[in-house]
């Protein structure tokens, strides 16, 4: 951590010049004294990265920044603050903690935290960091999560991690028993200083593969921002032998959507189907992801199109965790039949179906766009289908 960087002209620097022309500003000469012109955009690309993804940094003056890589691979303000509202009782430890944007949430809801980070410049800069942001009960320990555990004899309330996805040799892995640290190797460790246990993973991680790999799984939660799933959060009960619930969120412009249900109910539910009806429902990426095709259709009352199509219909338009669409026509999958529809713009959406969108574009020469919603899919017959319609 460079201390120079802190001083009030640099400061103002990084203030006024955040949306700059990066390369303009590494090509002059030192413009401070002890800041080389690298170390000046390194902070200037972070900031501009906190823009939207973390307001509450940008918005603060005398912030230090790490590189830009640590804040793309950091949680962001929304889904930091979701993890913060999981967690009760009065301590906390955060096994890898980083940059510290879930720290700093979760000491909002405990009284103290432990933020522990190998990295001891990371560290220092997250300690300076909430100093800066009025933050008094998370104690920095620049330190292996670990190992601090193992040394120690406090327990905590919950305990956090956010295992990297990387190996050593900087390649992404999948399996949590790959990760650093290895979650699955230390939970016995784990258990014996907290009960309870929140990780976060790769959203690609297969919900089957991480229940096999860990133990006392109460709760998965599928979190998703403007309909792109970010992380999936796993919460460990200590001897929770019990029924697991998924829960999914999605953040939205307007709000979020939720929807809720019990794992084993969704592989032992049926779904009733039909031909497309007066509406048509897409879910949302998050439910996507939990795999509830056949529980959300029970919930709502609706038919699914096809057993592989995961998209839905009613006659009567209902409150869906997803998008809503109003089917004005629904014809063949045939170039005759598209023909008729005199369709030049449209927005494209494919559901088990074999041609690529990228395809039916060059094929039947639709640009997109527009107001137009066409979903090219498969019905209960097997045959392949075009429905148009309106969003809702």
């Amino acid at each position: 951590m460079n201390k120079n960087i802190l001083k009030t002209g640099v400061q103002d620097f990084i203030e006024n010049k955040w949306s700059t022309d990066m390369m303009s500003v590494l090509l002059k000469k030192p413009i401070f004294e002890g800041v080389t012109q690298k170390e000046l955009v390194e902070q200037l690309e972070a900031k501009r990265k906190c823009k939207d993804k973390l307001p509450t940094w940008f918005k603060t003056r005398n912030i230090y920044y790490p590189n830009k890589l640590n804040i793309e691979q950091t949680s962001s303000e929304i889904t930091a603050q979701y993890k913060a509202n999981l967690i009760d009782g009065k301590s906390l430890i955060d096994l890898t903690g980083g940059y510290g944007i879930d720290s700093y949430f979760f000491s909002q809801k405990s009284e103290q935290i432990y933020h522990c980070e190998i990295d001891k410049n990371l560290s220092e800069i997250a300690a300076y960091n909430y100093e800066i942001l009025g933050i008094n009960n998370v104690k920095c320990i620049a330190e292996n999560g670990v190992l601090f555990l193992q040394k120690n004899n406090l327990n905590f309330d919950w305990i956090f991690i956010d295992p990297s996805r990387r190996n050593d040799a900087k390649e992404k892995v999948f399996f949590m028993s790959d990760c650093l640290p290895n979650v699955p190797k230390n939970l016995d460790l784990f258990f014996t200083k907290s009960s309870k246990i929140l990780i976060k993973t790769s959203p690609l991680l297969d919900f089957s593969i991480g229940i096999k790999e860990l133990q006392f799984v109460k709760e998965i939660h599928v979190v998703a921002v403007q309909n792109d799933v970010k992380e999936l959060l796993w919460v460990l009960k200590k001897e929770y032998t019990n029924a697991i619930t998924i829960k999914t969120i999605n953040y939205t412009k307007i709000g979020k959507e939720t929807y809720s249900f019990i794992l084993k109910d969704e592989k032992e539910a049926v779904s009733d189907y039909a031909e497309p009806l007066s509406y048509l429902y897409e879910p949302n990426s998050a439910v996507l992801k939990s795999g509830a095709f056949k529980s959300i259709a029970n919930h709502f009352k609706l038919k699914k199109l096809h057993e592989h199509s995961h998209l839905y219909t009613s006659n009567t338009l209902l409150d869906f965790p997803g998008r809503r669409f109003k089917i004005e026509t629904v014809v063949p999958y045939s170039k005759k039949e598209i023909q008729k529809l005199r369709i030049s713009k449209a927005n494209i959406t494919t559901r088990n179906f074999p041609d690529s969108v990228a395809t039916i574009r060059k094929k039947y020469k639709i640009k997109d766009g527009g107001e137009t919603y066409l979903f090219c899919t498969t019905n209960i017959q097997g045959k392949l289908i075009v429905l148009l319609g309106k969003k809702l």
